[in-house]
């Protein structure tokens, strides 16, 4: 940051007015643009996100709260829901902007992650052996 003032400064100096304030100018919506796509975009997605996974919640959900509080879901409301938390089954009434995660759709996210790798490999291994078969009808047709 300071590169930046100390650049500013001596483009002022060295430059007449109107190239200084020129490049002031530019140097400012250059910093914001940068600003916006290291900053500001990405925490927009990412509350875009929590808000789609807090909307997403069902009964029987298992959710970890921002306190670190893990539960399950029992009851859903307008803005709150009720939890069931340990083995003695105590029941607590939270807000739904206190959710942090949802254990059981990241479980199922996990799932079809390593679904989707399996299935990657068992094509990579298909394809693999299918190779080796044209490549010995090829080497059998040459003798």
């Amino acid at each position: 940051m300071n590169s930046i003032i100390l650049f500013a400064q001596s483009s002022g100096a060295a430059a007449g007015s109107t190239g200084s304030s020129t490049s002031f100018i530019i140097m400012m919506i250059v910093l914001f643009a940068v600003m916006y796509f290291l900053m500001i975009r990405p925490q927009k997605k990412r509350q875009k996100e929590e808000q789609e996974m807090r909307a997403s919640l069902e009964i029987g959900d298992e959710i970890v709260t921002i306190g670190g509080i893990v539960g399950k879901v029992v009851t859903i409301r307008e803005n709150d829901l009720v939890i069931e938390t340990g083995s003695d089954r105590n029941k607590m009434k939270i807000e739904r902007w206190a959710v942090n995660t949802n254990k059981t759709k990241m479980e199922q996210h996990q799932k079809e992650i390593e679904a989707a790798r399996e299935a990657a490999k068992t094509k990579k291994a298909n394809k693999k052996s299918k190779k080796e078969i044209v490549d010995e009808t090829k080497a059998d047709k040459k003798d």
